[in-house]
């Protein structure tokens, strides 16, 4: 029995998530399925990151158990030609038996990207929330500022959130302009249920000028849950890499 680590990456459009659930098809349940097939065996992979219906992947990392006669660093290239096109794997290798995607130290790295104009851009519509008003970048990037630290973030996340611990570690956050699209990247050590896409929601009220860039400091402070109402759209969320600490190698985005 070996253990093997896989790096995937993916488009959620039409998915309901990565974890199995019973009212749509997953990334979980596609791997499942996909990766019994090609070795004759019942596998349940293991996720690092939970990602939500239509949230997007370029470094989700998951691990599953094996006895599988193919090489582990082959074994992304007999699984890809199996795979629908819409998900892939970039790297696998072996682990050791203890090694867990959810245990280990790591950095997450997701990206929010928005584009901005008069008419969408029909090939982003898939990986872009579209937006046709002006968004003041500089107090935005101001406000993503107040989120670096140890924060309680429940404020930033819904009720059926099922994590106890709603603290959480930003190690950087930051909005930057690339010809019309504003991306926003963030790295924490987890987080929470929706927490990206209602930071980005309470961050969209902040650029029209609803809210003063302080007001994420509020948030944080008193743990309010108006901001649930301000959730973004999942298709410009990205899980862009996990970064382990134990490991010289970034398991993401191999780029």
């Amino acid at each position: 029995m070996k253990r093997i680590k896989i790096i995937v990456s993916y488009d959620g459009t039409n998915y309901c998530g990565w974890q199995i659930q019973p009212n749509g098809i997953t990334i979980e349940e596609v791997l499942n399925k996909t990766i019994s097939k090609l070795i004759h065996e019942d596998v349940k992979v293991i996720g690092a990151s939970r990602t939500d219906s239509g949230v997007h992947a370029l470094g989700n990392v998951a691990i599953f158990d094996s006895n599988t006669s193919i090489p582990p660093k082959r074994f992304m290239f007999a699984l890809n030609q199996v795979l629908p096109d819409d998900i892939v794997v970039t790297h696998s290798e072996e682990v050791p038996m203890d090694w867990h995607p959810r245990y280990q130290e790591s950095i997450k790295t997701y990206e929010y990207r928005i584009q901005v104009g008069e008419v969408p851009d029909p090939m982003r519509r898939l990986d872009h929330y579209f937006v046709s008003y002006h968004l003041d970048l500089e107090a935005m990037d101001k406000a993503s500022k107040y989120l670096i630290g140890e924060h309680d973030f429940a404020g930033f996340t819904k009720e059926e959130c099922q994590d106890k611990n709603t603290v959480r570690k930003i190690y950087n956050a930051t909005w930057t302009k690339v010809d019309d699209s504003l991306i926003f990247t963030i790295q924490g050590n987890g987080f929470l249920y929706n927490m990206v896409r209602m930071i980005v929601g309470m961050m969209l009220q902040i650029g029209r000028g609803y809210y003063q860039p302080k007001y994420i400091k509020d948030v944080l402070e008193n743990r309010e849950k108006e901001v649930t109402k301000l959730t973004a759209q999942p298709q410009g969320l990205i899980l862009r890499e996990i970064s382990y600490i134990d490991s010289d190698t970034k398991m993401g985005d191999q780029r």
